[in-house]
């Protein structure tokens, strides 16, 4: 075989291995042990995610918010056990602050004692399970609004030993799921599946937007980080989102190995009031053209107003 003819059955070998690479997304949970929408079947929504992580073999991690395990100043033994049903079935925790704090609307020093105190609980029972403790999610996806804000936070995540964890596909998930928390309330069940159907629907939009979106910024797909919330809707419909990402290629990994991806290494140097993705952030960073954020899909009107 010719120079030429080996080189060119190299390309194509290199071309079909790299084709082959499934996509990868990693499911990351807020909002734990369940979202307030007034409803009491938290060991209900608790089960059936985990069932659905199992299932599909989604290496999840959950975000807890601690001031949900307490109600009038005591801690809630019940609702600690939502949480150990995690770590029972070997799924990571990570610190969403205490109390959901909006770091854009405190001070540094009210945002950080918030930090501190959303570990009283869910440190020693990870440590108990033998699990590590080592992640943290911005709640609001507010990172800081200016350069001198993100760093002051950021030096103090890192000092306590925490890694940010980021999210790349973004999405209205939680109005979706108050709009179905309120059919539910109601025993509206065809509500219930309309609004189910079209969150899946939504959601394989988004992600298809975030692919399009990588290959702009990156030329390629970088492993994805997706957030959703502890809902009803959730814990119902996640086998059809984890069916709908295997039906495009995608794998479910870790976030740590999510994370192990260079695109993770990329800078944030454009900051504003926003909570968005984190490829827009990196996107708005990079100084791209306005036409990058186009045709980035819409939440239902409907389920707008039905959230309200």
């Amino acid at each position: 075989m010719k120079k030429s003819g080996i080189l060119l059955l190299l390309f194509l070998l290199l071309f079909q291995a790299v084709v082959a690479q499934p996509r990868q997304v990693c499911v990351t949970i807020d909002d734990l042990p369940t979202v307030a929408y007034g409803e009491a079947n938290h060991d209900e929504i608790t089960r059936k995610l985990i069932a659905h992580f199992q299932r599909y073999r989604i290496p999840a991690i959950g975000f807890v918010n601690e001031s949900k395990l307490y109600e009038a100043g005591k801690v809630q033994s019940e609702r600690v056990a939502l949480l150990q049903q995690w770590l029972d079935k070997g799924y990571e925790l990570g610190n969403h602050t205490y109390g959901h704090v909006d770091y854009h609307q405190v001070p540094f020093t009210t945002f950080s004692a918030d930090v501190l105190k959303g570990e009283h609980i869910t440190l020693p029972l990870s440590k108990a399970a033998g699990l590590p403790w080592r992640y943290f999610r911005h709640p609001y996806l507010h990172i800081g609004k200016t350069q001198a804000a993100y760093d002051s936070l950021a030096v103090f995540l890192s000092n306590q030993g925490y890694t940010e964890a980021p999210v790349t596909i973004d999405n209205a998930d939680y109005l979706f799921a108050k709009a179905y928390s309120n059919a539910h309330k109601i025993n509206n069940q065809a509500e219930m599946k309309r609004i189910g159907t079209d969150y899946v629907a939504y959601m394989e939009a988004k992600v298809a937007f975030y692919e399009v979106s990588s290959r702009k910024l990156f030329e390629r797909e970088i492993p994805q980080v997706l957030l959703i919330h502890a809902s009803l809707l959730n814990a119902d419909y996640l086998g059809e989102l984890a069916a709908m990402y295997q039906r495009r290629g995608y794998e479910f990994v870790s976030l740590p190995r999510a994370l192990e991806d260079k695109a993770y290494q990329e800078p944030v140097t454009k900051f504003g009031s926003y909570g968005i993705s984190w490829i827009d952030r990196w996107a708005l960073s990079r100084g791209v053209p306005r036409a990058f954020f186009a045709n980035d899909p819409e939440t239902p009107a409907y389920i707008v107003e039905a959230a309200k």
